[in-house]
């Protein structure tokens, strides 16, 4: 297997900037998921606490 020195380099190149996409892509996602447990927070804390302890059975 004989390579050049200027295609390894593109290979390299072409490595590094596939690497730094899918990192950008997985902040991406990380950060989308983050919004989406601070929404749900802030819905689970605005609940009333006394809901759901009084069971009305009578019918």
């Amino acid at each position: 297997m004989d390579m050049s020195i200027a295609a390894l380099s593109v290979d390299m190149s072409s490595a590094r900037t596939q690497q730094e996409l899918g990192i950008s892509v997985l902040k991406l996602a990380m950060e989308t998921q983050t919004a989406g447990v601070e929404e749900a927070l802030e819905v689970v804390e605005s609940l009333d606490p006394a809901l759901g302890n009084n069971i009305d059975i009578t019918a």
